[in-house]
């Protein structure tokens, strides 16, 4: 990778530049924990319930293909209000929001025993309240995009739902300013690893697909859509996963910052 040849950094949001996991699991834990003590539950079963509860209740609505498509999980569902999003698919996930929220805590409670609607209202509505405290970055992000800006044109690439990820991103004022363009999956209409959403980012910037880089943690979403496109891939694998050879990056790094070695060689 020459240095010169490359103009443009492209970043995925979720758990590479965000720590969306961290956000998430302690959400859980949270509220599991509120639930437990409430109903005389176990935990750490009861959040194994909800999500079970969550996921398969996700995946019977006729939303799920576009669900999927665009890249939005079960668990941003639980917070996730959907008010935005030109998609007809959009209003209905409004509509099922709420209910969806409800019936994932009232069948996870019920799973382990409990028949209680009312806490199970109540523990669906603490979630997103929790999650919404916590909008965590990784310590080493700022000190990147310092490096970055004014360098590389910067371009944020992100699967999900156009107000939760603009929600994830308020929640983190000092991120945007870094960005020449945000592009959101459910503004685009499609979501990676489509190569359609990759050529779309590469317009916005004005640069061919070997004078950027794709940094991302998916390797099915960030790193496919990048190799597809013949854009240098960098899959940043922080817990030291294991992947088998149907997607390989171009790079793979443990660390935001190893960024920078890259580019330099």
């Amino acid at each position: 990778m020459r240095a010169m040849a490359k103009q443009a950094v492209l970043f995925d949001l979720d758990d590479t530049l965000l720590w969306d996991d961290r956000s998430v699991k302690e959400a859980f834990e949270v509220t599991c924990q509120a639930g437990a003590e409430a109903a005389g539950v176990d935990a750490v079963e009861l959040e194994e319930a909800v999500r079970r509860e969550a996921r398969a209740l996700y995946e019977g609505y006729e939303t799920f293909p576009f669900t999927k498509m665009i890249g939005i999980n079960p668990f941003e569902g639980l917070w996730a209000n959907f008010r935005e999003g030109e998609q007809e698919e959009f209003r209905k996930l409004e509509q099922l929001a709420p209910n969806y929220r409800k019936e994932s805590w009232t069948r996870g409670l019920k799973a382990l025993g409990v028949d209680n609607e009312d806490l199970g209202t109540k523990l669906a509505e603490q979630f997103p309240a929790e999650r919404r405290k916590r909008p965590y970055v990784y310590e080493e992000t700022f000190r990147l995009l310092d490096h970055l800006k004014g360098k590389y044109k910067l371009l944020l690439l992100t699967n999900g739902s156009p107000d939760l990820q603009r929600e994830k991103l308020a929640g983190v004022p000092d991120l945007v300013p870094y960005f020449d363009h945000i592009i959101i999956s459910g503004e685009f209409g499609e979501g990676k690893p489509a190569a359609s959403i990759f050529r779309h980012a590469l317009e916005r910037l004005g640069i061919e697909p070997d004078h950027g880089i794709m940094v991302g943690d998916k390797l099915t979403t960030d790193i496919l859509g990048a190799n597809t496109i013949g854009m240098t891939s960098v899959w940043v694998n922080r817990h030291g996963a294991v992947r088998n050879d149907e997607i390989v990056p171009s790079h793979e790094i443990s660390h935001l910052e190893q960024i920078l070695t890259l580019l330099e060689q």
